[in-house]
């Protein structure tokens, strides 16, 4: 499996609190045709820092359960925190995409966002796993991820596409596949799921400061590739700091697609 990119700041944390708030409120009949219920047993796989998660706790509530599986175990204890200060209760454990160590047949509802993209050659061994660990007659397992050909950032500084540039060459040489959320319908189908909804949105974004995307938070990955310099993400800080003191209107515009499937 690919190496995963986004390193984990407080700026990202930030973000992905942002992206939960916005998925929530957007996708919150969806979440709730598929099983998101109280008394639910629910999986949220590769959770990151947890910010979904809790929120899937806080509907389930004391007679369902949430299990939050990720690889880092950096993102597990910031998850595992996030819980505790919400007053909601979420069990974590530390596995793959492909490999979460969850028992199978057992899940209302097997959630996975923002995952497949950073997986090349590997979507549909992962959502085959998905598709085992929901329960005979009636499991959902439910996909979020972009098309990141639609990522635009309005107001953003000349180095911000170089910046993705970089980023994208990134993805290009792990394999992975950026536009992967138009075929999320696919990838269930061809796991023996039946497809319930496949739709997708734009969501737009005021980005606080210090939040500059995914292509800033996988910098390091791209010095490390060598993609990048020190001294090229230095001058990229200093041209977002200029946007940032210069109080421009920034929006993000990224295109996501959610699709889920109920096991027979």
């Amino acid at each position: 499996m690919s190496e995963y990119s986004l390193a984990l700041s407080d700026a990202e944390i930030e973000r992905y609190r942002l992206m939960a708030e916005v998925a929530e409120a957007r996708e919150r009949d969806l979440w709730a045709a598929a099983g998101v219920a109280p008394g639910a047993r629910i999986a949220d796989v590769g959770c990151g820092p947890g910010a979904i998660a809790v929120r899937l706790a806080d509907t389930a509530g004391s007679d369902g359960a949430v299990w939050a599986v990720d690889r880092d175990g950096d993102a597990l204890a910031v998850a595992s925190a996030l819980a505790e200060k919400s007053g909601v209760r979420v069990h974590t454990a530390t596995g793959s995409a492909e490999a979460t160590g969850l028992p199978a047949d057992t899940f209302d509802v097997v959630m996975l966002r923002h995952v497949l993209a950073h997986n090349g050659g590997r979507e549909q061994a992962i959502v085959d796993h998905l598709a085992t660990l929901a329960k005979p007659g009636g499991g959902a397992v439910y996909l979020v991820d972009v098309d990141a050909d639609s990522f635009r950032l309005r107001g953003a500084p000349e180095a911000y596409e170089e910046m993705d540039e970089r980023y994208r060459e990134l993805h290009r040489r792990r394999g992975n596949d950026l536009t992967v959320g138009t075929r999320l319908d696919e990838l269930l189908t061809a796991a023996g799921l039946e497809l319930v909804a496949f739709e997708g949105h734009i969501n737009v974004i005021t980005p606080p400061p210090g939040m500059r995307g995914p292509a800033w938070a996988a910098r390091d990955a791209m010095i490390a590739e060598g993609l990048v310099t020190p001294e090229d993400v230095a001058r990229w800080d200093e041209e977002f700091r200029k946007v940032e003191r210069e109080e421009r209107d920034v929006r993000f515009f990224a295109a996501n697609f959610v699709a889920f499937a109920r096991r027979p």
